[in-house]
């Protein structure tokens, strides 16, 4: 899973899985979700993040994380 930040356009997207999306629909205002060829959840697009959402801390919980660098 990766978070991808764009302060251009204010949009918080979530990929859940690293597969081109082949369809997107809007579920809520503000609120996209990408599903590829089979229907499955690709990833989720959130328009006006930084609004809604605290977006200067992450949290997991009880995930089992991978420790990666920051690009």
């Amino acid at each position: 899973m990766k978070l991808h930040y764009y302060a251009e356009t204010d949009s918080l997207y979530i990929e859940l899985q690293p597969k081109p999306g082949a369809e997107t629909r809007e579920i809520a205002a503000g609120l996209i979700v990408d599903l590829d060829a089979k229907g499955d959840v690709v990833g989720f697009d959130i328009d006006h993040a930084s609004s809604r959402f605290d977006l200067s801390t992450l949290e997991t919980i009880a995930l089992p994380v991978k420790t990666t660098k920051a690009a």
